[in-house]
């Protein structure tokens, strides 16, 4: 009786999110999307003028107008050109899955102004790849070309490996999660790890076909690594009590970018980084599962409240 109970729980849940999906796809948006980097590698000298005048917050205004000029015959600016128009073409893809991540935006969101969308190339400035204000999304291309690119060769791995553009839509919705995942109140680590579980919970409602690895920014082997270890790392946090710590190198161990997560034992160098992110994300999704409250009332539920009523149980 309990499997068919739980069996037709499933079903209702799949009935009702493709029902969901469907309200969505019929949201209507436009989506302006300027391809700035093309009319830059286009531009000639006497066009100069025109593009700061319609892009005026891409020309810092302590710079002449000789520095432009020169970039558009600078070697280094025209292969980057080259290379992002070899990579992405008419951007087709990604406009699709930028429109639907916005379309998901609106739904759960509908005060939120969809911004208009300026690609460009930004001399792989990959720390500011993704730059979303309220009414500009900036997106540098020259970030996403694929992990092995050249223009990567001096790159950290753990960092480039980051630099493609099947994780620029998860991107996008880290910059928008920012925006409405209040920061946690208190410095626990617990907190921290929520934190960023409810961000990550948040791509499973904006970018339902993405998969996993992508909203982690993780490899399929990465994303495999921590479902198989997820009971061992939860017992390492618990046994060692680190979840009420405010410890911040617990951040550095297990929250930030870093080649890999450090529990201080052999199986750090298979570790994938980023671990205490990806449990805080399992606590949130087991919460859910177990409470249907709003996405408004997640985030702006307290961690120590998610964890005791998720009762959480780590995947052997």
């Amino acid at each position: 009786m309990g499997v068919l109970f739980a069996f037709s729980l499933l079903v209702l849940s799949c009935k009702e999110e493709d029902k969901v999906e469907a309200e969505i796809a019929k949201i209507p948006l436009e989506l302006k999307i300027a391809r700035f980097d093309r009319e830059f590698a286009e531009a000639d000298a006497a066009a100069i003028p025109g593009l700061k005048s319609k892009y005026p917050y891409l020309f810092p205004t302590q710079f002449p107008d000789s520095i432009w000029v020169a970039k558009l015959t600078d070697t280094i600016q025209m292969e980057l050109s080259s290379e992002v128009d070899r990579e992405f073409g008419s951007f087709t893809k990604e406009t699709d899955a930028l429109e639907s991540l916005f379309q998901h935006i609106k739904y759960y969101f509908p005060q939120f102004p969809v911004p208009k969308v300026v690609t460009l190339t930004s001399d792989v400035r990959y720390e500011d790849r993704i730059i979303l204000t309220d009414t500009l999304l900036l997106i540098g291309l020259d970030n996403y070309l694929g992990e092995d690119h050249h223009f990567y060769e001096g790159i950290q791995r753990y960092i480039a490996a980051g630099l493609d553009k099947k994780f620029m839509a998860s991107d996008v919705a880290s910059a928008f999660s920012k925006r409405v995942v209040p920061m946690p109140r208190n410095r626990t680590f617990l907190a921290r790890m929520i934190y960023y579980g409810k961000e990550l919970y948040l791509k499973d409602r904006l970018l339902p076909n993405d998969t996993d690895a992508q909203k982690m920014g993780y490899s399929d082997a990465e994303m495999d690594w921590a479902m198989a270890n997820e009971e061992q790392i939860w017992t390492y946090f618990v046994e060692r009590e680190l979840l009420y710590s405010t410890d911040s190198q617990l951040d550095r161990r297990f929250l930030d970018p870093a080649p890999f997560s450090k529990f201080g034992l052999e199986l750090d160098n298979e570790s994938p980084p980023r671990l205490g992110r990806y449990m805080g994300w399992q606590i949130v999704r087991a919460f859910v599962d177990k409470n249907p409250i709003s996405l408004k009332q997640l985030l702006d539920m307290p961690a120590d409240e998610i964890l005791k009523q998720s009762n959480y149980k780590p995947r052997k």
